[in-house]
């Protein structure tokens, strides 16, 4: 007969020895229980590893996230300052603009208005345009083919006056005018002007005259007879006076 061989189980025995006095125990592993506490103890070993690294990167995270967010809020701050300071120059730009915007619309009204002076002719003080009595007067006949002239009834204390600039070409008298001044205002335009009661001239001929001069100074009520020649053609007087009057 065949002997069987007998497998020995390794074991390995704990010895605990008391240094009080008591009694000693023993224990007894074996190979396997060894071998089940070895790996125990490396998985125990493996998760707090794992555990250590994964605290280590969470906590690595979390200090890079919170730097981020520092960082992110430190760009917040400086694009509201740029903001801010964007706004003001914008402000400030619109204000420069409002403030050129009326330079320039005060500068064209300026320019306009002298444009318009430019443009606009200038009073030609010689031309017979004023009323040739300072004083109301009743008219008392127009202008007609028959009758070239206009017939003023005047008043007492009034004046004759120059109806423009020019120079004093005849103070004369016939019979029908006790007085006749005529003036030549250099334009082609003639203007007389004939006082049929005695009154006595201030001016002589030749003397220079502006517009608004007196020429008689009218004691009692009398009678003006004015005409206006504009190249030696008589014109209605009202023509004139209508025009530039």
């Amino acid at each position: 007969m065949l002997q069987q061989k007998h497998k020995h189980k390794k074991s390995f025995s704990i010895l605990l020895i008391s240094n009080t006095g008591q009694s000693s125990k023993q224990f007894h592993l074996s190979l396997f229980s060894i071998r089940l506490l070895v790996f125990l103890l490396f998985l125990i070993c493996a998760a707090l590893g794992w555990y250590t690294y994964w605290v280590l990167t969470t906590n690595r995270n979390e200090a890079a996230l919170h730097e981020q967010i520092a960082s992110q809020a430190q760009l917040i701050q400086q694009l509201e300052a740029e903001k801010e300071s964007l706004n003001n120059e914008n402000l400030a730009l619109a204000t420069e603009n409002d403030s050129l915007r009326h330079a320039v619309q005060v500068n064209t009204e300026e320019v306009e208005m002298e444009h318009a002076a430019e443009s606009e002719p200038e009073s030609d003080s010689s031309f017979p345009s004023r009323y040739p009595c300072s004083e109301s007067g009743i008219l008392t006949a127009t202008y007609s083919d028959e009758h070239p002239y206009l017939s003023i009834n005047t008043q007492a204390e009034g004046n004759i006056i120059a109806a423009g600039d020019g120079t004093i070409t005849a103070v004369t008298s016939d019979d029908t005018y006790p007085l006749i001044i005529e003036i030549n205002h250099g334009n082609g335009y003639i203007t007389r002007y004939m006082c049929q009661q005695g009154t006595e001239p201030l001016l002589e001929e030749g003397s220079q005259v502006q517009i608004g001069d007196i020429l008689v100074a009218i004691s009692i009520d009398t009678q003006l007879d004015y005409q206006v020649i504009y190249e030696e053609q008589p014109i209605d007087p009202l023509m004139v006076l209508d025009a530039k009057g």
